[in-house]
């Protein structure tokens, strides 16, 4: 069982989750104005600025993001909402988002591949989060927010 514990190392890290949420962020206000300051995405995500700024310099350099300097200025989506999936900003960010070190290379190089027959189950896996988070978009994730802030009670 340890054995198997250690093959399964894919987990999502608090900067991949934070850039997801960074994008939806602009998304959803870059939809209301034409730049967002980071100081902004701070304050509504609770995430620090210097760490944003960290994540939104490795997504302008992979082009999802452009800057403008100044009082007015700050970050937006390169792309609408609707082209980016979560898969595209997780990758960039995460890298290879396998479940096991195996699968990461194609052809796989492992010796026991041709003769595991767990790598089926690894496989499936991967398939299977590959479709979640290749067919969700940053659109999606803007319409589920808005329509969850508007079924919150009205607070008095």
């Amino acid at each position: 069982i340890m054995g198997i514990s250690r093959c399964i190392y894919m987990k999502i890290s608090t900067k991949g989750r934070y850039a997801l949420r960074l994008m939806l962020d602009l998304a959803q206000y870059g939809m209301e104005q034409d730049y967002v300051s980071i100081k902004k995405v701070s304050q509504r995500q609770d995430i620090s600025e210097k760490y944003l700024e960290q994540i939104v310099a490795q997504l302008a350099r992979a082009g999802f993001v452009t800057s403008v300097r100044g009082a007015q200025g700050g970050y937006r989506l390169v792309m609408e909402p609707k082209d980016y999936t979560v898969g595209m900003i997780l990758r960039h960010i995460e890298g290879n988002l396998s479940s096991v070190k195996c699968l990461e290379e194609s052809p796989n190089k492992c010796r026991r591949c041709n003769n595991c027959v767990t790598i089926e189950v690894w496989k499936q896996i991967n398939d299977a989060v590959n479709s979640v988070i290749d067919n969700i978009t940053l659109q999606d994730l803007v319409e589920k927010q808005l329509a969850m802030v508007s079924a919150l009670p009205d607070e008095q």
